[in-house]
């Protein structure tokens, strides 16, 4: 059976994707330069950079599902920074998974598309990070999760008074 809420369990799995494609970019660009015929190092990173676009998006259409309950009890401009955070972290891992895909090209271009997709997944690891945090606010500070709770719909009251007086 599926968790309900169903976002709070998908959005673990572009949070670990996110730390681990630096790390397979980085040994596939070791194990070219070792190896410089093989690909299948470089077919993982772009595999996994698939992996991390194909779960934030997952994760981008559960939030929004779950938008509605959350916004009876978030302030709506944190909810909306994690919402554009998460859309931002959608079109950047996009495009690291199009520059990943050039880089099983061999030649000049392959070269500088390895080189361009490692440098933005730290990149993704930053923006990552960013979507993470927001979230992370959302539930702990402003107490996102009371709205899945039974019986629980106005806890975050005194927070979006407090958010008011800011």
């Amino acid at each position: 059976m599926l968790p309900d809420p169903l976002h709070p369990a998908v959005v673990h799995f572009p949070i670990v994707l996110t730390f681990l494609l630096p790390l397979a970019a980085l040994g596939a660009l070791w194990h070219g330069r070792r190896y410089p015929r093989a690909r299948g190092a470089w077919m993982l990173t772009t595999a996994l950079a698939g992996a991390l676009t194909a779960s934030a998006w997952l994760a981008v259409q559960t939030g929004e599902r779950d938008e509605e309950g959350v916004e009876q009890v978030v302030p709506e401009a944190p909810l909306e920074d994690h919402e554009e955070a998460a859309e931002r972290f959608l079109l950047l891992s996009a495009g690291v998974l199009l520059v990943a895909g050039a880089g099983l090209l061999r030649g000049r271009i392959g070269t500088a598309a390895r080189l361009v997709t490692t440098a933005g997944a730290f990149g993704l690891v930053v923006a990552g990070t960013l979507v993470g945090h927001s979230g992370g606010e959302l539930v702990y500070r402003h107490g996102a999760a009371a709205a899945h709770a039974p019986g629980n719909a106005g806890v975050g009251e005194a927070d979006r008074e407090l958010d008011l007086e800011d």
